[in-house]
């Protein structure tokens, strides 16, 4: 009896945004260990070749590439680059994102509204243009946004962030209704309270913590492993029906 292969991305590129770090380093690994070609994304270069330098090291394929996805400029040329390297993007992932500000939703900063919203809206948008465009001339691909479930129910203090993830969550169907007929799939990842530096203002702070472990039925907060799984379902033929969804994967929260 053969084991499937529902779930091998031989010969597959994928790129991951903000991926030297967290839940996009955790999907760097796992999709090369399932045999992509991973193009390790984030906004300085050493910490993407230092991700890419340990998958390799481990056998697998990877490159890196910087690219801060709230520039525009920067995301033209990350897609320029990778036509001429690799002439092909079969996966996506949307992960990159920022939060600069915990604050009542009274106090928004108007520079830190329009960092969000550059970032987690406009470039999350524009990356999904520019790889599926790519995909379109390939025969088809898989879109993977990184949202949250503050997309759903929005977080204390994290007014504009929680708003930019009901966007994504939006844009993910949008995409998956417009692109389904060149063959693109496009999905949401939904986390929940994760264990990474970006959630460290969350995770480190004990009354903020307590507060989330009642609200979730598993009781802990996620490894960022824990995300990379899901991920690597929508990235791959296991998931060659399922697009327009949005994936909860947050111990229970949001049941």
């Amino acid at each position: 009896m053969s084991k499937t292969h529902l779930f091998d991305l031989d010969g597959k590129i994928a790129f991951v945004s903000g991926a030297s770090r967290g839940i996009g380093e955790a999907i760097a690994k796992l999709l090369a260990q399932q045999g992509a070609h991973v193009i390790v994304s984030s906004r300085k270069i050493d910490g993407c070749q230092a991700v890419a330098d340990a998958i390799i090291a481990d056998g697998g394929k990877a490159t890196a590439i910087a690219c801060h996805i709230g520039e525009m400029e920067q995301i033209q040329s990350v897609f320029a680059q990778i036509r001429e390297q690799f002439g092909r993007l079969d996966i996506l992932v949307n992960n990159a994102a920022t939060n600069p500000q915990f604050a009542h939703v009274l106090d928004t900063d108007l520079t830190a509204f329009q960092k969000t919203v550059d970032v987690n809206i406009r470039g999350y948008y524009f990356m999904s243009i520019e790889g599926g465009k790519l995909m379109k001339e390939n025969g088809g691909g898989s879109i993977i946004n990184v949202a949250s479930i503050n997309g759903v129910t929005p977080g204390d203090f994290q007014g504009i962030y929680s708003v930019t993830k009901a966007a994504v969550i939006s844009m993910t169907k949008v995409f998956a209704k417009e692109c389904a007929q060149f063959g693109i799939r496009c999905n949401a990842l939904l986390p929940g309270l994760t264990d990474t530096k970006f959630a460290s203002a969350l995770v480190s702070n004990d009354a903020i913590r307590n507060e989330a472990m009642q609200h979730i039925p598993l009781k802990r907060v996620a490894d960022p492993s824990e995300m990379a799984g899901a991920v690597l379902y929508l990235a791959s033929d296991a998931s060659s029906y399922t697009t327009g969804v949005s994936l909860n994967v947050d111990g229970g929260f949001l049941a």
